[in-house]
């Protein structure tokens, strides 16, 4: 009995566990459609305009599809001539200790980041029960009365702030103030949701706030500073 070459061929490889046309099914479909080959489908369907006619930078990849091991040992390879410096760029960018009970059961725990919604009803409870157990203790350690729980951090909790600001004033009140010394990525959100609000978004020195002249509904400061200043806003909130 002959040997049979393809049994020494890599058994993780995507092509061999691709869930797809083959051949016969891709002619087909292209018979159907009236085309003769892929290349003419893409000819007919993909706008001149987008299509990229230089040659794709092949050349230093392997010349035969590789495994999932021996890609991922060949990445790692490559990986190691990395030079791995510590990073000083600040601005709310900075290292933190993960726990691994957090790590191993959330961030590892593919229920948290793939594309399916925890929609059964247990799951749904017990994440709405956890959103309050948070915001309570939250209002509990500040002192407030409003504490949201469900927005995400920084930038994006910075936006929806202003935009509660914004209807609680009943728009009213068109101006908000952000001062410069809060994150650039802080600022970059709210200017494209102050934009598309209708907010008249003011930036500068906070001690240039004039809140008759701006209208203002709302102030937001950046504590400590973006670069890294300590400033007391005692004076500032008293004034609020």
């Amino acid at each position: 009995m002959p040997a049979d070459p393809t049994l020494l061929e890599p058994s993780d490889t995507f092509a061999r566990r691709h869930i797809g046309p083959n051949e016969g099914e891709a002619e087909a479909m292209l018979a159907l459609l009236g085309f003769g080959s892929l290349e003419a489908l893409a000819e007919a369907t993909v706008p001149a305009a987008i299509r990229c006619d230089a040659p794709l930078a092949l050349s230093n990849l392997p010349q035969r599809p590789q495994g999932e091991f021996e890609l991922i040992e060949r990445l790692s390879k490559i990986a190691s001539e990395n030079m791995v410096l510590r990073s000083c760029i600040g601005m709310g960018y900075s290292d933190v200790i993960v726990p691994p009970v957090i790590q191993r059961n959330i961030l590892e725990n593919p229920g948290w980041y793939t594309q399916y919604t925890p929609y059964q009803a247990e799951i749904s409870q017990g994440r709405l029960e956890a959103l309050l157990n948070f915001q309570t203790v939250i209002a509990d350690l500040t002192g407030l009365p409003l504490a949201g729980s469900s927005l995400l951090d920084e930038a994006t909790a910075a936006a929806e702030a202003m935009a509660m600001c914004f209807s609680i004033g009943r728009g009213k009140k068109l101006g908000f103030f952000a001062a410069t010394s809060c994150h650039p990525q802080t600022l970059g959100v709210i200017r494209t949701r102050a934009n598309s609000m209708g907010i008249t978004l003011h930036e500068g020195d906070i001690s240039e706030i004039d809140f008759e002249e701006q209208n203002l509904c709302g102030v937001l400061v950046q504590y400590p500073t973006t670069d890294g200043r300590i400033e007391n806003h005692r004076a500032l909130a008293e004034r609020v």
